[in-house]
């Protein structure tokens, strides 16, 4: 893939459901900082936003518990719904913009977002067992929400991911003295440097956090570690019902279209 520097690769170097590590190199700061954004605050994520209560003698207000029922992550069909504003409702709500969710129970017991039960079975919660409210004996609970998709640029409980990148770092190591072989494997904190065959080597580099503790405990420039100015790691953890491996897909989607708006704009001026 072309890049800005001539060609883009990407690498998956960890991936499960919840996160996703990859390294991308070719690149410029501005692009990762951009596709950060994206992931952060232009996904569309599925959230509670309206709670309409008929009964709650739990001990936590009704305004606490909706505001929690609206940062349980929600799964979704993408197929299936659309954001509201986009809707062809024009903001009415309807099933294509709009899911019910409902739940009634007594105490004694624990409220789990799994007794939640919806009006579309594509949509439960993302994470089993999120506990919203105790209810001790006598107390009950019964209410219908609205769930709907929004970003994270209109309110945080819509943010598709937790986002965080570095440089690759570029270790570079020199002649170290037998006795001061234990003081680098000691100080790098995770476990980068490692003492074999009589020197010092470096078992994985994208573990690194650049903290540059084996760098201050050089006396003579044995250890060097500088940033490869294209090449970045990026940690994406889920914060929503998106898998985070689907939540880098749709990020650069949306920033591919932004990129089309944008020329389309510009070509406007000429």
């Amino acid at each position: 893939m072309q890049g800005m520097r001539g060609f883009m690769e990407l690498k998956v170097l960890e991936r499960n459901d919840r996160e996703i590590k990859f390294l991308v190199s070719g690149v410029k700061s501005s692009f990762v900082g951009a596709l950060r954004r994206m992931m952060l605050s232009e996904v569309p994520t599925m959230s509670i936003e309206w709670v309409e209560f008929n009964t709650n003698t739990s001990a936590m207000p009704d305004e606490v518990l909706a505001n929690r029922l609206g940062q349980v992550p929600l799964t979704y069909d993408p197929k299936a719904y659309t954001l509201k504003k986009d809707c062809k409702c024009e903001d009415k709500g309807c099933s294509r913009c709009e899911v019910k969710l409902a739940l009634k129970k007594k105490g004694p017991a624990m409220v789990y977002s799994d007794d939640l039960k919806t009006t579309d079975k594509s949509v439960v919660s993302f994470i089993e067992k999120i506990p919203l409210v105790e209810l001790f004996d006598g107390q009950e609970l019964e209410f219908v929400a609205t769930a709907q998709l929004g970003t994270g640029r209109e309110h945080s409980k819509w943010q598709g991911a937790v986002v965080g990148y570095k440089n690759l770092p570029n270790i570079k190591i020199g002649d170290v003295a037998k006795d001061d072989m234990d003081k680098f494997v000691k100080v790098c904190p995770r476990g980068v440097l490692k003492a074999k065959d009589g020197k010092i080597i470096v078992t994985d580099p994208v573990k690194c956090i650049l903290c540059m503790n084996c760098v201050e405990a050089s006396r003579k420039g044995e250890v060097e570690v500088t940033p490869v100015e294209d090449s970045f790691v990026f940690t994406v953890e889920t914060a929503s019902g998106i898998k985070a491996e689907d939540v880098v897909q749709m990020a650069t989607d949306a920033l591919g279209e932004k990129m089309k708006d944008f020329q389309k704009e510009l070509k406007k001026l000429k």
